[in-house]
């Protein structure tokens, strides 16, 4: 398997080079240049270590099953998630199932992807022979951050720095990324919002004098976002050990048809269903559910892509987001490897903040992503809705997506729906409980453990003490500030070696 640039702009790359570089230095992402089929034999019954090792495998050609296995198992397991399947499903109701993934140490998706790429990462760099200090840089709008630092701290030959919007995260995702310990990370809130932050860090990517002056130091860039195919590619096996949940549990015949529907802001998370969907998994449609901050909807209803509209802080931060990445790797696949019209694409982004599609990649998308949006109003009526009916507490990001699939009319019709779950409610218990009781109490931490009080839900433990924690972390910059703070940590990368 080789990993090729939506912009053709680079040569082809292994999967061990793709996940080192992270995207691609002259700009583009790596995607792998065929989809491996799915073989689903015996995975109705598969642990999932054994659905993992075959997903990754069949991506990851470069790696043995020994270093899999490995890998597999030093980031799954009871000491890392705190369910025995590292993820869970909960049936709302007949026709739709909370795929629950925020089972990990932060108590956000991510984990499940970022608790094993460190140690794919290791494994790349000695499969490479590459012996330079990868740095590690990540924008993150509120989840990413922490679980990104939860994994890669301490590990030999690699360090992180965290760029997250100031004042743009819930006061439980500041002080679990400003609490971090670990000689090797660095935690910096920049003024702006995420799209700032991600456009700092592509530029950054992006700036050959300031690669040459790290490489002067023994030191390469990659990254920890969804722009990196090794954090991507550990998400599309969720759904399909999903899947074969349903089918266990007897909710769905094997072979039968399911929806997915996903909170996105980013585009990571949902593209990897529809990796899953190319790979042969029976997906019917996947629903692109959207906060306020709608413009993806809007692109998938008018092919129509703006970044020139207002932006809104919303009580689903992560997905406050008006530049979704991994959206290039979609339009991409869309067009059938169409660099030239992805490239144009993306430098009319570049340039005036909008793109339009043709009619035809318009029809292609269409007949595969079903979009939708919830305002505010309507994500805190489906949390207290669900709770007084089912006794369960949604968190603000995937009661967007339980919102949008009530509001689509996507139960029904015999077809299983699989929401993702992405985050814990105590993460965002002020809004949660707000929304359960109509009294918001604006401490975070008082807001937790009533609502631990009040459900009978056992805290998760990634908020259980946050606030005794000491803060480590507190430089507050411009998003100007952003390279000379890069090039100061990795003089401290130096000064520790």
């Amino acid at each position: 398997m080789r990993y090729i640039s939506t912009r053709d702009n680079f040569r082809p790359v292994s999967p061990a080079e793709a996940i080192l570089l992270g995207m691609v230095p002259e700009g583009g992402l790596f995607v792998p240049e065929s989809i491996p089929r799915l073989d689903g034999a015996g995975l109705g019954g598969a642990s999932y270590h054994e659905t993992a090792r075959r997903v990754l495998a069949s991506f990851l050609t470069d790696f043995t099953a020994v270093e899999l296995e490995a890998c597999i198992h030093r980031a799954y397991n009871a000491e890392t998630f705190d369910t025995p399947g590292v993820v869970a499903l909960h049936s709302l109701d007949g026709g739709r199932h909370l795929l629950e993934l925020w089972h990990g140490p932060t108590a956000a998706f991510k984990d499940v992807a970022l608790q094993l790429m460190p140690h794919l990462t290791a494994v790349a760099k000695a499969k490479t022979g590459d012996r330079s200090h990868t740095l590690i840089l990540v924008a993150t709008s509120g989840d990413t951050g922490k679980a990104a630092l939860e994994g890669f701290k301490n590990v030999p030959g690699i360090s992180i720095v965290v760029f997250y919007p100031h004042g743009g995260v819930s006061e439980v995702q500041m002080r679990q990324m400003a609490t971090t310990d670990g000689e090797n990370t660095q935690v910096i809130a920049a003024r702006g919002n995420f799209d700032d932050c991600q456009t700092g860090v592509k530029a950054l990517f992006g700036d050959p004098e300031l690669r040459g002056l790290m490489a002067g130091r023994g030191i390469v860039f990659s990254s920890a976002n969804s722009i990196n195919w090794g954090r991507l590619c550990p998400q599309v096996v969720y759904y399909i050990q999903a899947y074969y949940g349903l089918v266990r549990e007897g909710f769905l015949r094997d072979g039968g048809e399911v929806d997915l529907c996903v909170p996105t802001g980013n585009f990571g998370n949902i593209l990897a269903g529809w990796y899953a969907k190319a790979m042969g998994l029976p997906v019917r449609r996947l629903i692109c559910a959207s906060n306020r901050n709608k413009i993806l909807t809007d692109f998938f209803q008018t092919g129509v892509y703006d970044t020139n509209r207002e932006f809104h802080k919303t009580s689903s931060p992560s997905m406050d987001i008006l530049i979704s990445s991994n959206l290039e790797r979609f339009l991409f696949e869309m067009t059938s490897h169409d660099a030239v019209r992805v490239s144009g694409w993306f430098d009319g982004l570049k340039r005036s903040g909008r793109f339009e599609v043709d009619a035809g990649t318009l029809r292609t998308m269409s007949a595969l992503i079903v979009p939708g949006w919830a305002g505010e109003p309507r994500v805190f009526r489906a949390i207290g809705e669900t709770f007084r009916r089912t006794g369960y507490i949604l968190d603000t990001h995937t009661a967007v997506a339980v919102a949008v699939s009530e509001d689509l009319g996507a139960v029904g019709d015999g077809v299983p729906v699989i929401i993702a779950s992405t985050a814990s409610a105590f993460k965002f218990s002020s809004d949660v409980l707000a929304a359960i009781t109509g009294q918001r109490i604006d401490d975070e931490f008082r807001s937790i453990e009533r609502l631990g009080r009040l459900t009978g839900w056992p805290v998760h433990r990634a908020v259980l003490g946050l606030r005794e924690k000491p803060v480590r972390h507190d430089k507050v910059i411009d998003i100007s500030g952003m390279r000379e703070s890069v090039l100061e940590f990795a003089a401290k990368i130096k000064d520790r070696e």
